[in-house]
This record gives structure tokens, sequence and C-alpha cells, in this order.
């Protein structure tokens, strides 16, 4: 938005990003291209802080762009030397956040706490610091106080102290309360949830005479081995007239779980479960997530059910094409019969025999199917691995892996997809009948939660194509796009390519990232132009609203505007709750590789370059995928040309290469445990 001032002056609105360099970039619009946003100078940004909403002043000269993440392979949109437009900050309309994480440190007679967060600029004064406790070195929650002058430093007071830093509870504590989250549920949702368990028992016998009962059809779980909320079950049975009826079987929350609730209020605001490496943080009460509502094994339990029927020859024969000739959806019952776990199915499979060895099979050839069809069809199949780590008593690392991917994974995949994807078709074909000719196609979909995945934005594509032909590969656009089945395309010539990984890790990071919405624009990386989130309800909210949308529509109820409101601003919440959720995650896995790394000083290993920039290179570590810097000083005794556009680093002297995907040997020269990071040095 841009507004003209009597003065004369332009004004825009909008979120901006800052860097630990004191400068920042405003985003005027979540559709707009990077390179449009505007550069806020340092010396200009008036308090700002990361992902404030603030009102900026334009000025009519512009600047050479820069960007606060020039890391290649990391690109963030704004490393091109291109003119940017620049101005200041005017005005702070709404500060994202008033709470920060960080370490105490004391310097002649002053406390003051240096921000975890490295976007962050300033150090936050304690003027009024907790007496009779040693501070220094701790890790605290503080409140900002007051900021209203840039020329002076932002008062906090301490509201909590974390504990020393570098501590395993203390660092994950903080990694989760820096991004805004909440660690434990208010004693008032575990009573709730007491209630509901005591009610139970009669509730469920009552709720057994309503629903379609399954409890007589072979039905079970597979889930990792350390799992402890099971969100969903399969059923397989053959019906008499010979063809195949699979049941996708949901835990039933929102039987249990009324909207505005307490419980639901506060799933609400939380909106996911959180995984971080030691623990879970979960979105319900562990006597919902964990027992009430998960699917244990040999217990009755409530679910809402996708069931899908197909022909006879689906898994018998190779040539035949998976159709689902008929699909139900609605509330129902079941008792599991079996918890197996992803390696004690794969297991049976692989020996070609066990406990449910004939329904397991069925499964995988089906599911294989789908997957193939779906591939066939334009979904883009990413090889993408896991870190697990292996901890001892006291939460330490001593084994870090990645972890396989069996056709038991891709077999529950498949199914969840399957489900997601009829679910949101079924109600998407009742939102045509009722909305009819006079519904605006603007706001198709309004009535329903989707989970919608944008194509990647043209500028990024023009990027890639450039990139991947330099290494004589042609990515085809047309108009600035390119399909999904083309990226496919490409995916397969490079397998097994020395420059698979590069060019697998630069394709990821040109993709839009899926988001909740009430307006539906389709799926591009799974090819479905209607997909939804149906099957993890006992951790993520968007699947609970859902449910409540779904049940609406099969009682031929109608969801109100009220109701509908809701949604859509909890729709926007969720997508903001999981990328935080994500990023608390991911910085779980980073502290862990650094502790795992830190008792491995100047031990040597082999890596691969998953990133370049202008001071050094990122190698990740090939077996625990431990991501290191290798600085520029560290690379050897010559003048390194930094390329950006060929993701490299050049030796003018030596000529000497270091590229994206570049297979080499290192060793661990420092770690960094409060930082999360690694050093790393080549070993020639």
């Amino acid at each position: 938005m841009t507004t003209k001032k009597p003065d004369g002056g332009n004004f825009v609105e909008g979120v901006i990003t800052t860097t630990a360099k004191g400068f920042g970039f405003v985003s005027v619009g979540e559709d707009s291209p990077r390179e449009n946003d505007i550069k806020v100078e340092a010396g200009f940004l008036n308090t700002a802080l990361p992902r404030d909403r603030v009102k900026v002043r334009l000025n009519a000269e512009l600047a050479s762009s820069e960007s606060p993440d020039s890391r290649l392979g990391r690109r963030s949109g704004r490393e091109q030397e291109v003119m940017q437009q620049t101005g200041e900050v005017v005005e702070i309309l709404a500060r994202n956040k008033i709470t920060f994480v960080g370490t105490v440190d004391e310097e002649n007679g002053a406390t003051f706490l240096i921000p975890q967060d490295t976007r962050i600029y300033v150090d936050f004064l304690i003027p009024n610091p907790p007496h009779g406790e040693k501070l220094r070195g701790k890790k605290a929650l503080v409140r900002l106080m007051d900021w209203t002058d840039s020329k002076k430093s932002p008062t906090a007071e301490i509201i909590e102290i974390l504990g020393d830093a570098g501590d395993n509870e203390t660092e994950i504590r903080a990694i989760v309360l820096d991004k805004g989250l909440q660690m434990e549920l208010p004693e008032k949702i575990h009573r709730e949830a007491e209630t509901l368990k005591k009610t139970a028992p009669v509730f469920i016998a009552d709720e057994a005479k309503k629903r379609r009962d399954f409890r007589s059809v072979t039905t079970f779980t597979i889930d990792p081995a350390d799992a402890n909320d099971f969100d969903d079950a399969i059923s397989i049975q053959t019906i008499p007239n010979g063809e195949i009826e699979i049941g996708v079987h949901i835990a039933d929350v929102s039987a249990y779980v009324k909207p505005h609730s307490a419980i639901d209020e506060e799933a609400r605001v939380r909106a996911t479960s959180i995984y971080l490496v030691d623990r879970v943080i979960p979105m319900f009460p562990e006597v919902l997530s964990n027992d009430l509502c998960s699917l244990n094994e040999k217990e009755d339990k409530l679910v809402f059910s996708a069931v899908f029927t197909f022909a006879p020859d689906t898994a018998t024969n190779p040539n035949s094409k998976v159709v689902v000739k008929d699909s139900w959806f609605g509330r129902g019952i079941i008792n599991s019969a079996k918890r197996f776990t992803y390696e004690n199915a794969q297991e049976v499979l692989d020996n070609g025999k066990g406990l449910f060895y004939d329904e397991l099979h069925t499964l995988n050839t089906v599911a294989k199917k789908l997957a193939k069809q779906d591939k066939e069809e334009g979904a883009i199949s990413f090889e993408h691995e896991e870190v697990r780590f292996e901890l001892d008593a006291n939460k330490k690392p001593i084994r870090v892996y990645t972890k396989t991917f069996q056709d038991t994974n891709k077999l529950v995949e498949m199914f969840m997809l399957l489900a997601n994807k009829k679910v949101a078709e079924y109600v998407s074909s009742k939102l045509s009948n009722v909305q009819g000719k006079t519904a605006h196609p603007e706001h198709e979909g309004d009535l329903f939660v989707y989970r919608v995945h944008d194509e990647p934005k043209p500028e990024r594509l023009a990027e890639l194509a450039k990139f991947v032909a330099g290494l004589g590969y042609k990515l085809p656009l047309k108009e600035g796009r390119v399909s999904s089945t083309d990226i496919n395309k490409f995916l397969e010539q490079i397998k097994g390519k020395p420059e698979e990984t590069m060019l697998n890790t630069a394709t990821v990071r040109t993709m839009a990232k899926a988001i909740y919405s009430t307006r539906n624009i389709g799926h591009y990386g799974l090819a479905y132009e209607h997909y939804t989130h149906f099957t993890s309800p006992i951790r993520r909210y968007p699947d609970v609203m859902v449910h409540r949308i779904l049940a609406h529509f099969l009682s031929n109820e109608k969801v109100t505007n009220e109701e509908m409101n809701e949604y859509r601003s909890l729709a926007v919440h969720s997508s903001e709750m999981e990328k935080l959720a994500s990023d608390a995650e991911r910085a779980s896995i980073k502290f862990k590789q650094a502790e795992y790394m830190s008792v491995r000083v100047g031990k040597e290993f082999t890596g691969i370059i998953s990133g370049v920039a202008e001071w050094g290179v990122f190698v990740e570590e090939e077996e625990t995928k431990c991501e290191g810097l290798i600085r520029i000083s560290d690379l050897g005794n010559d003048y390194y040309i930094f390329e950006r556009e060929k993701y490299r680093i050049v030796g003018k002297q030596s000529h000497e290469k270091f590229t994206l995907g570049d297979k080499l040997k290192f060793r661990v020269k420092a770690v960094d445990l409060e930082k999360k990071s690694i050093d790393y040095e080549l070993v020639k």
C-alpha cells in the first residue's frame, strides 16, 4: 500500500527483515518479488526489529542491493547487483513480538542481554536485574519495556532465567521461547482433559450406536518406533463382490474437543505440535494425544474415516490402473489389531510372511501404483533425508544418522495423500453445488480450508534455468513457468550424476512454501487440483477445522459466515505457526549436531559443499549431515573470487574451484554450542 502525504513524500507499509549489520528490507506484499523490497540502510531503522510492521518513507535515490543472507544455495532473491528503492522507517505500526531470548552479560556495572536471534542488531539493557544471583553467562527470557529512541539501547525486564548457556534443557527451552512458542500447557487444560477421559467410556459406547462399525475389519497402525500419538490407521478387506475396500481412519479429535472450549482455544493458539530432537511439545494435552484420541492397539477408538473401493485386480494385475470406484466419508469406530512400526511392518514384507502379510502386501502394491500414477501426472518426487539422533541418558547425542525411507513409509504416505485429496475433492464438489452460478470465482473454496502450494516465482525459475544451463541441462521455461512434469524429467536426468545433490538442492530452494488457505489454487508439488490436511488432527489444528467442516457437509448443515471467518484467519495463523515450529525443530537439530561435533574437534570427515558465500563454503558431513563453515582463510593461500551465478568460489592464482555439490575432506576446527555453529577446515 502506498500513500501520498501533503508534504509530497511517498510512504509504504510492510513487514521488515533486519540483519546483524543494522540494515533491513521491507516487504510490501506476500506476492511482491523480493527485488522490489525497500532497502533501509543502517541508521534508518528507527528501532524496527525483525518482522515488525512498519511505515517507510521512500527516498528519491536508489541503492545497490545487498542481501542479509547472501549465501548461495540459500538465496533470498535480493542478491543480484541491481539498483533498489531505499527508504527510512518513520513509524513502528506493530511489534512482531516483545519477548526475546539471549545471554546475559555484565560490563561497567551495567547488565544487558545479547539476543540469540542474530537478526537483532542491538543488545537489551536490563536496568533492574534480579539481585542475589550470578547472571553472567545465563540465558534469559526478557520482555521489551521501552524503545522509542534509536540512539539509546532498548530496555527490558527479565521474565525467566533459563539456565546456563550450552546446557541441553536451557538451549531447548531457549529455542522454543525465542520463536514466541510455549512449552507447557496451562493446568486448566489438563483438568479439562481429565474430565473428558472420565466420561469417555459412556460417550464411546453411546457413539458406537451412531457410527459405522469397523471393529471386525482388519485394521492396524504403522508409525515410527518412538511415536506415542497415533493419528491414523488403515483397514483392508475384500467385500462380497470381490472388490478391495481400504479405509483410512483418523483420530476423531473433534468428537471430544468442542469449538471454543478451553482445550480448543489453546490448540488454536498453538496450531501445531512441535517435534524437537529430544521431546514433543503437544498441541493437545497428552491425555488426549497419547490416550483418549490416539488409535492405540486393541482399544475401541472413535474415528473420522475415508473408505475407498478398488477393482478386484488392482493389486494383482500389474497393468491395471488404480481407480477409486467409490468413496465413503463419515464417522466410525475401530479397534486396531496391531501397532506396527515402520521397521517391523517392512520386515513382514521383506520376509514374505508374518502377521497380516497378505494385507500389507496388497496395500504396498496399491501404494506403489498410486505413487507411479501421481508421478506420471506431475507430482514432484524429491529425494529427502531425515536426520535422527540416538541420545544417552543425559540427552547427549551419541549417534547421528539419516532415517531410511522404506516401502512402509511410502505405503502410509500414499494412503494419507489419497485421503487428503479425496476429502478436498468431495467438499469442493459440494461447494460447487452450494455456490452454483452465483459464486464469484475469486471466492471459490471460501467454505473450506485447503493445503495449497503455489508455482515457483518466475524470477527464481529464471535463475535456476540459467544455473542448470551452465552445467549442460535444460529447464524448459514457457512464459516464465515450468510444469511439475518437466521438473520431474529434469530430476530424472540428474539421477546418479556427480552434480545430483547440488541440483536437487538448488531446485528444492526454488519452490514456494505450502500454506493453508480458504482459497484454492491447487497444489503444484503434488499436481493435485484439490488438496487438504485431514489425516493428523492430533498434531495439526487445520485438520481439526477440516473435520468440522466435513461434518457439516455430511450432515447437510450450513457452514456459517462467522465460522468461516474464524477459519480464514486461523488458516493464516496456522501457516505462520507451522513455520515457527519448523524453525524451532531445525534449530534443535542444529544444536544437537553442534553438540555431537563438539567432542570430535580435530577429527577428519568427508562431506558435500551445501552452500557458498563470499566468506567461505558450507559443508555437510556425509553420514550425520552436520553442516559447518570452511572460511575463506582456511581454503588455502590464494585470493578467492565469489562467482555468485555459478554457485562457486574460485582461486585467482590457483584457479581451484569450490562449487555447490563438490565432495571434499575436512577437519572439525571449532564448535560454538550457544550459536549452534560448527567451523571446519579443509584437509588437502
